[in-house]
């Protein structure tokens, strides 16, 4: 049942979220602040942040690509890695929690006022694991009318994350979309037997 592992993250998510949507204090205590985890060494706060977000829409966008994604990364890794698919993918998918935060951290450290909030670092990594590992699929952009490969859809959110990124002009964390990403491309690369030369091999024979 490979949706199984997915229920046991969404579970927490979701009640976490729903709890701090109306308790300040427990939303201010969870949340990514780098300043928090550098001055009173709250080195909680690497993983607790994933488990609340800002609004319903935020979880409920999180939680849905989670899911539909999660569905793809845990169906291949079955394939590579059978009973063990799930220790897999959580071994992508929990330390991206961390992992896509550590810029974030470095750069605002001396900054108490940035926070961030929210399970999207760590679901890109899933939505680039799940690319490398099927860049035939198809995926799209909101309010456009089609789809292209999802191994363009990849590159072209990685060039705007990038982007978005340096200007920083939204309240979006697109540090630890970029970093999330990263991790997924690189755990996959290095657990999957031949998924880079799979991917490279389809993008050129496309």
């Amino acid at each position: 049942m490979e949706n199984l592992i997915l229920i046991i993250l969404i579970i927490p998510i979701a009640l976490t979220s729903y709890v701090a949507f109306s308790n300040v204090e427990i939303f201010d205590n969870l949340k990514f602040n780098a300043y928090a985890i550098n001055q009173y060494k709250q080195w909680y706060r690497f993983f607790s942040y994933a488990f609340i977000h800002a609004s319903w829409t935020h979880l409920i966008l999180n939680v849905y690509v989670l899911w539909a994604f999660g569905l793809i990364v845990i169906q291949f890794f079955k394939m590579f890695f059978g009973n063990l698919a799930n220790i897999y993918f959580l071994g992508l998918f929990i330390p991206a929690i961390t992992v896509s935060t550590i810029f974030s951290f470095f750069k605002n450290r001396h900054n108490p006022s940035y926070n961030a909030v929210g399970a999207s670092g760590a679901i890109s990594a899933v939505v680039f694991s799940s690319i490398v590992l099927y860049p035939q699929g198809q995926m799209g952009f909101i309010f456009l009318p089609f789809m292209i490969p999802s191994w363009i859809f990849g590159g072209l959110y990685l060039i705007f994350t990038v982007v978005m990124a340096r200007k920083q002009i939204d309240n979006i964390g697109h540090d630890a979309h970029l970093w999330g990403a990263f991790y997924g491309i690189a755990y996959t690369f290095v657990f999957v037997p031949n998924s880079f030369n799979n991917l490279i091999s389809y993008i050129f024979h496309s």
